[in-house]
């Protein structure tokens, strides 16, 4: 059984499935470069891409979410590792592994009905009201993806002025390094 088989997830077109790569890189100029450009030459598009510092000092770590069939995916992670400046690579097993991602979502809101609409909504969802204007709503959500993306598809009716989200963020559940 290959890395990307052991990493399944919810199937989102008929032989493409949903994974978490992640990869440590040497903290150091061109390396986010390197790394996007190996998925554009091979025409393969990133859903999400987080990058961030790590408990070593000269590491990085990137999260990277994307569909794909697994020979493909297969194939994108060997030549990921080929990199000079990648020590490692993993696809996450969805199952065991804890992935967030944090939204801010700018709403219309213009008269008292509509705020507490949203403000219960927020609640709902756990989401923070970051800021509330004459006539709009600031709220910040964190979760799975698709939680986010089920609060958006909740108030996207009171027109969504803004939207900013992050990209996944994931480690191994437990104590898997």
């Amino acid at each position: 059984m290959s890395a990307a088989s052991a990493a399944t997830a919810p199937v989102m077109e008929s032989d493409r499935s949903w994974y978490i790569i992640t990869a440590l890189v040497e903290n150091k100029p061109g390396v986010l470069f390197r790394v996007t450009n190996l998925f554009r030459a091979r025409n393969f598009n990133i859903e999400s891409i987080t990058v961030g510092s790590t408990e070593q000092q000269d590491l990085s770590r990137m999260t990277i979410t994307t569909n794909s069939d697994e020979r493909t995916l297969d194939q994108l992670v060997k030549q990921l590792r080929k990199l000079i400046d990648v020590v490692e690579v993993k696809v996450l097993d969805t199952e065991r592994t804890v992935y967030r991602e944090l939204a801010l979502i700018k709403m219309k809101a213009v008269d008292p009905t509509t705020r507490s609409e949203i403000i219960n909504y927020a609640s709902i969802f756990r989401a923070n009201i970051l800021d509330i204007g004459k006539e709009t709503i600031t709220v910040e959500i964190t979760g799975t993806p698709d939680k986010i993306d089920a609060f958006k598809n909740l108030v996207q009716h009171y027109g969504i002025a803004q939207l900013a989200r992050t990209g996944v963020l994931a480690l191994p559940r437990g104590s898997g390094t």
